[in-house]
């Protein structure tokens, strides 16, 4: 089960694809949306990432930044990035931790794979709040920017 709306953001510590440390602290008074994913250069996967990027003026517009995470290794976000012009830091949650704190943590993936992030979304406030989250019931199950790019809108 996902986080509560309404409670306290877990902090994290997290390695992006250039190796730089990014914590929740570094977007305090802005609005932060973070992506779970279970592993990079999937289908489902790719079609989350890509269709931030692609809605990067919609984030922009409301002055909300965009991150995703995975446990997948730096070096291995960096290609997957590099490749799919993804226009947000890829953080690497390789010890399991920050998906653990966040309840996406995904026991069973696929062809015997375990512990990866399950797919979902958290929105993060100015304050830290939690202010909107969706895991999805499959893996395989695409996150519903609607209801994402709705709950947004309504923060302005």
């Amino acid at each position: 089960m996902a986080l509560t709306i309404g409670s306290k953001a877990p902090d994290f510590t997290l390695f992006n694809t250039e190796k730089k440390e990014i914590s929740l602290k570094d977007f305090a008074g802005k609005t932060l949306v973070i992506n779970f994913f279970p592993a990079a250069f999937t289908g489902v996967c790719t079609e989350q990432m890509c269709s931030n990027r692609d809605d990067s003026g919609f984030y922009n517009s409301l002055g909300a930044s965009v991150v995703g995470i995975s446990v997948d290794s730096p070096f291995t976000l960096g290609v997957f990035k590099s490749q799919n012009n993804i226009n947000f830091d890829l953080l690497s949650d390789f010890n399991k931790k920050t998906i653990r704190d966040y309840n996406m943590f995904l026991e069973e993936f696929v062809a015997g794979m375990k512990g990866v992030a399950k797919r979902g979304v958290a929105v993060v406030d100015g304050s830290g709040t939690i202010v909107y989250t969706e895991e999805t019931a499959a893996p395989g199950t695409q996150v519903n920017f609607a209801a994402l790019k709705e709950a947004l809108g309504k923060l302005r």
